[in-house]
């Protein structure tokens, strides 16, 4: 997904006399903590506490927490299945997944089906917000003794288009600040949910426990609209498998949320798996937790005879059913109803934060134009996408006029089908694609060979079934459901056609803004003095790219991925260049190449391209404007390493001062690297020489006592006697004794200039 802040790429042309300069902005990473990530997946999970238990027990009666803690187990092996997904495909998500696995058709009509409850996470998580703050309002108005009473749906409706417009323009600004405030908001939900917790324990200490009926068919008590099509049927009434069926289908609202995990693992720093693997652990124990724990607390602590009442807010009705003094009660409500539209403000924003990344996939399939995509002229982040999914969500609170339960019957279509077919489709790659994974989904068996993944094909059975019998109980989310996915799916085919029929073959690409700016220096580019300056040329060799991200912290160091367009000297004089002529489909496809390379590794880079006419002039002038510590790039294909690094020493001695003080790195293929100095350092001695210098140290020692001598005397000593040999008749001598040492060390030792 694209929604986060915008890194700068500075292209920098050398004109004669002067320089000319372009900054180009793209939607680059800002890599996130495992914590942000969660959070921002629990914003939206977590929040489904405020209202997912009250609409299960809306539909099936008191035996609702016991579907909605098995809803949550199960949200555990539906995250097992997507964090197998992101270890194949860090842009990954249900379009890519299916797609490879199945081919595009399917996977436009599992995105179209997702789209539909994308679109109505935002507005039935506003409008709950909406509701809990209306009902705390009239709560205070009633014993201000006011007869001003607000209208419920409609304040929740206005709340929630108002907060969709504010997080609307967080993610136009970008991911960073979005999942900071996400973080934000647990900390104060923490508080509460402990709270909560331990006032709820009390509560039932004080005046016993009594669990929730089992759900037996004799305790599953249907309300008019939970059974649809069904509700003439006897199934629902006599076979258990279909009632249970049932009730786990009206639960599924508590499992919203999963697939932003494949949205955000864009996002995560290094190491990303690794990360992914405790941010999913972390939102299943917290949403487990308060999740099932408010459904059961409401069931077991709230009167049956007025629970009814507060299925709009059912933590502010369990906040006044708590034992102690009702002011204590009032406060605790007020402090639920803050945090509470805090959260579900949060998974307002967790929405638009989906369900843009999940248009990104498909705008970079060529599905939607490119158009899209385009970065924002300041920030970076795809603004127009984020304009159409708002679009719809503002929509949608406006027909829904505020009403929670025609929303929650709504909810769930496309989010269970979109499950069924990213495990189907992760199922399927397990056999196209065979081989070794990160991770794997757990309880495969081999018999001869061949693997039977049981427990990846018991989660997609039990997605399946809930996906049927949803479609059979939900008339409302059935029908509406159907009707948006055709005509999503009918959209997104026809703007295929029309996307690949006028644009080139290069769609799929990253967008970059190409514009106007300073010098190439540190404050240009966004990089701290003391970055590390990579060299590409090809988007098939990257791997000195890849060997720099592996081993360095850009936490610290910042890197600089340059490439030179190399010019004849024609074409470098005092005419100015287009940016086409500068960035054009080759520097495209290269830095594409090296952001998707910088997504897997989970570390930021900064893009640049300079005009150039000769390589290392241009390379190290770079490095001194940008104040890079080291220069890394690939070998060159047709000068030896030491030639190549004589050059650059050559060219280093050329540049104006002060000069800098340079590392250079080459790496190769296989992994071998060869490090060279440029500039007066401090020599890098092997061991073999320390101990040959501190043998001599040792004879000298005794031979000069009782004066002192140190190590460093000894070089200072050599050096002074090697300099004026070379002054003098010996310097023939001199140089072919050191011609036969480097023959003889030439192929056992790491050259240093």
């Amino acid at each position: 997904m694209q929604n986060h802040r915008a890194k700068q790429s500075t292209l920098n042309v050398k004109a004669t006399g002067a320089q000319r300069v372009l900054v180009a902005t793209t939607a680059m990473l800002v890599f996130i903590s495992f914590w942000r990530a969660a959070a921002v997946v629990l914003n939206d999970m977590g929040s489904s506490a405020f209202y997912a238990g009250a609409i299960a027990e809306h539909f099936v009666g008191k035996t609702a927490p016991w579907f909605i803690l098995a809803i949550m187990l199960l949200s555990y092996a539906v995250r097992a299945v997507y964090i197998e997904s992101c270890s194949m495909f860090v842009r990954g998500g249900v379009y890519r997944v299916v797609k490879e696995a199945m081919g595009g058709t399917l996977a436009k009509l599992s995105v179209s089906a997702l789209m539909f409850d994308y679109i109505l996470t935002g507005p039935i998580s506003g409008v709950s917000a909406g509701l809990y703050l209306a009902g705390l309002l009239n709560e205070l108005l009633h014993h201000a003794h006011s007869s001003f009473v607000l209208n419920v749906n409609w304040t929740a409706a206005l709340f929630a288009a108002v907060v969709t417009v504010y997080f609307w323009w967080q993610n136009i600004k970008g991911i960073p600040e979005s999942s900071e405030k996400a973080l934000r908001i647990m900390y104060v939900t923490t508080v509460m949910v402990v709270m909560m917790i331990a006032w709820c324990a009390y509560t039932l200490w004080v005046r016993g426990a009594h669990l929730p009926p089992w759900p037996h068919l004799s305790n599953l008590v249907y309300s008019n609209d939970a059974l649809g099509w069904l509700r003439h049927s006897s199934l629902p009434y006599t076979v258990g498998l279909i009632g249970i069926l049932v009730g786990l289908g009206h639960s599924v609202l508590a499992m919203s949320g999963e697939e932003t995990m494949a949205q955000v693992y864009r996002e995560i720093e290094h190491p990303k798996l690794r990360n992914l693997e405790k941010a999913g652990f972390v939102i299943f124990l917290y949403s487990l937790i308060f999740t099932a724990g408010v459904a059961f607390f409401a069931v077991m602590i709230i009167p049956d005879s007025v629970r009814n009442s507060f299925f709009d807010n059912p933590i502010g009705g369990l906040a006044m059913y708590l034992v102690g003094p009702l002011s204590l009660r009032l406060v605790f409500r007020a402090f639920v109803v803050v945090v509470g539209v805090l959260m579900l403000a949060g998974a307002v924003n967790t929405a638009i934060v989906g369900s843009n990344g999940v248009l990104n996939r498909v705008s970079e399939d060529g599905i939607l134009p490119h158009w899209f995509r385009h970065p924002h002229p300041r920030f970076g982040t795809s603004h127009r996408l984020l304009n159409l999914v708002v679009g719809l969500q503002l929509l949608t609170i406006l027909l829904s006029r505020g009403n929670i339960f025609v929303l929650g019957e709504a909810y769930a279509f496309g989010v269970m089908w979109s499950f069924a077919m990213k495990g189907l489709a992760v199922l399927v790659l397990r056999y196209k694609q065979p081989g070794e994974r990160e991770f794997r989904v757990p309880l495969n068996l081999k018999v001869r060979n061949i693997e039977i993944p049981l427990g990846l094909g018991l989660i997609t059975i039990a997605l399946f079934a809930l996906c049927v019998i949803n479609l059979f109980t939900k008339q409302v989310a059935t029908l509406s459901g159907v009707a948006f996915t055709i005509i999503f799916f009918a959209v997104f085919t026809a703007s295929e056609k029309m996307t690949r029929k006028h644009t080139t073959a290069h769609s799929e690409l990253d967008q970059f803004n190409l514009e106007p700016g300073e010098d190439l220096t540190p404050e240009a580019v966004g990089v701290r003095p003391g970055n590390i300056l990579v060299m590409v040329r090809n988007y098939n060799t990257l791997y000195n790219l890849g060997a720099v991200l592996d081993r360095v912290d850009t936490h610290t160091h910042d890197v600089v991925v340059l490439h030179l367009r190399f010019l004849t000297r024609a074409g470098s004089g005092e005419y100015e260049l287009e940016a086409e002529q500068l960035f054009s489909v080759e520097e495209q496809q290269l830095f594409t190449r090296a952001l998707e390379l910088a997504e897997k590794k989970g570390k930021t880079i900064h893009l640049a391209v300079a005009a150039a006419t000769e390589k290392w002039d241009a390379i190290l002038r770079a490095a001194q404007s940008l104040r890079s510590s080291a220069v890394v790039l690939g070998p060159s294909p047709t000068r030896p390493v030491t030639e190549e690094a004589r050059i650059a020493g050559m060219a280093w001695e050329h540049l104006s001062d002060p000069k800098p003080q340079l590392t250079l790195q080459i790496y190769f293929p296989g992994g071998q690297e060869h490090v060279f100095y440029l500039g007066p350092h401090a020599p890098h001695l092997t061991p073999n020489e320390v101990d040959l210098l501190h043998g001599i140290w040792l004879e000298l020692s005794s031979d000069v006592a009782p004066e002192e001598i140190h190590h460093h005397d000894v070089i200072h000593f050599a050096l002074e006697e090697l300099r004026q040999e070379l002054s003098n008749t010996q310097r023939e001598e001199v140089l072919r004794r050191l011609w036969q040492h480097l023959q003889e060390i030439k192929g056992r030792r790491v050259t240093h200039l």
